[in-house]
């Protein structure tokens, strides 16, 4: 008896929504579920530390997969920041990554900046760009610096 492909969640009804869906995909190697938080638009942009932009759903879905392929990522959203309109939410994300290594497992940090439209089929993504961070979780800077370069 063959499996009948499952469903991806229903998406749409508030931005964290879509938000929490991204991450759990993510933490759960489900290719599937992340994709579907993605707007079916031909701009669609992600861009990892250290790569060229992607874009379109195909390019994304292909980096993801080889993401998943050597066993998924550990990633726990942390620090969210959000400026939300009534169709479109920028968040901003302290990622606290588990990496593998020969070592054993250590915990790096990025910064990652999520763009969420409001479509027809609900709140989607259109940007996913992540900065590496450092090893070591980095406080937020909230006041103005006295020097700007």
């Amino acid at each position: 008896m063959s499996k009948a492909p499952q469903k991806p969640p229903s998406l749409g009804g508030c931005v964290d929504e879509t938000h929490a869906n991204f991450y759990e995909a993510l933490q759960t190697g489900d290719i599937e579920r992340l994709m579907a938080c993605w707007a079916d638009e031909d701009e669609v942009i992600c861009v990892h530390p250290g790569s060229p932009r992607l874009v379109g759903l195909g390019a994304i879905r292909a980096a993801f997969d080889a993401v998943f392929s050597r066993g998924g990522v550990r990633v726990q959203a942390q620090a969210l920041r959000k400026i939300e309109s009534m169709t479109s939410a920028v968040h901003s994300v302290r990622e606290r990554i588990d990496i593998l290594t020969d070592e054993g497992s250590v915990d790096a940090y990025a910064i990652a900046t999520n763009v969420y439209f409001k479509t027809a089929q609900g709140w989607r993504m259109v940007a996913h760009h992540v900065s590496a961070g450092g090893a070591s979780e980095a406080d937020d800077i909230s006041e103005t610096p006295h020097v700007l370069h």
